[in-house]
């Protein structure tokens, strides 16, 4: 379990990133942190591996204080995934994904091992092992960096904005991946996307964020969606403009699927 609990991040020059936000993380959830520029969600996701320290407060798993934990150690042991991938453009694939093990003392062989397990794993043919990461299209580059943070086995992920930077279709196939991996391994995830069609698909639980770090609603997707905190929160998921409103229009073809606006959204089927 992560806990932040009254924390606070203030810049010197006055700038604050996140006010007073308290939050609780459950063991083997993924949690989603959603909301604009500025929201503070990266900032939080953060705090939890010492990247970034708190002005004030505390930010504990399962109940010891981050900050009594060395900061070195403490990453090696949360899998982290950001946009970029982050891999090391002048090592192999394989090599990438062994670097934690390989630094925390594991035996070499048995490290790149365990990599070619992982990339089956998440889907990657064995093939790449020996391909830097400039020979990989982006999606395969972001299977890579899911697993260099799943090579030391740990039991936190922090997820920043992961998909954000491949095509729509190739997002789609990656969330779906880690859906799979989250049902096999049951990982404790935090997850930041400024995309709430995003935190709705991957979140058992969705958090709203505003400036500041501010929690305008915490819930379910179908809790969000049923009875919204606020204005803010409406027109966030898209019920504000009638997006997510739908009726059902007769066509030749059959029967639609209408937003609000009178876009088709899709189409309605038969059960078998």
């Amino acid at each position: 379990m992560i806990e932040f609990r009254s924390v606070r991040k203030e810049y010197p020059d006055g700038t604050v990133a996140v006010g007073d936000v308290s939050l609780t993380v459950p063991s083997h959830r993924t949690v989603v942190l959603v909301g604009s520029s500025g929201s503070g969600k990266t900032t939080l996701l953060r705090m939890v591996n010492r990247m970034v320290e708190p002005t004030s407060g505390q930010v504990l798993i399962d109940g010891d204080d981050v900050r009594d934990r060395d900061a070195v150690g403490l990453r090696r042991s949360i899998g982290y995934v950001m946009q970029s991938s982050g891999l090391l453009p002048h090592v192999r694939v394989i090599d990438n994904i062994a670097t934690v093990p390989v630094l925390s003392g594991a035996p070499r062989a048995a490290a790149r091992e365990r990599a070619l397990d992982l990339m089956a794993t998440v889907g990657l043919d064995e093939e790449l092992a020996k391909r830097y990461p400039s020979q990989l299209s982006g999606g395969q580059q972001q299977r890579v960096g899911v697993a260099r943070a799943l090579a030391s086995d740990p039991n936190i992920l922090l997820m920043d904005e992961p998909f954000g930077a491949v095509d729509p279709v190739v997002r789609g196939e990656l969330q779906r991946e880690l859906l799979r991996l989250q049902s096999e391994l049951g990982k404790t995830i935090v997850f930041v996307t400024h995309d709430i069609d995003e935190a709705f698909a991957l979140g058992d639980e969705i958090v709203i964020l505003a400036k500041e770090g501010r929690i305008v609603q915490r819930g379910t997707r179908d809790e969000i969606l049923e009875e919204p905190a606020d204005d803010f929160v409406r027109d966030f998921v898209g019920l504000a403009g009638g997006r997510r409103e739908m009726t059902l229009r007769e066509t030749p073809h059959g029967t639609a699927v209408v937003d609000g606006s009178g876009r088709v959204q899709g189409v309605l089927r038969g059960g078998a």
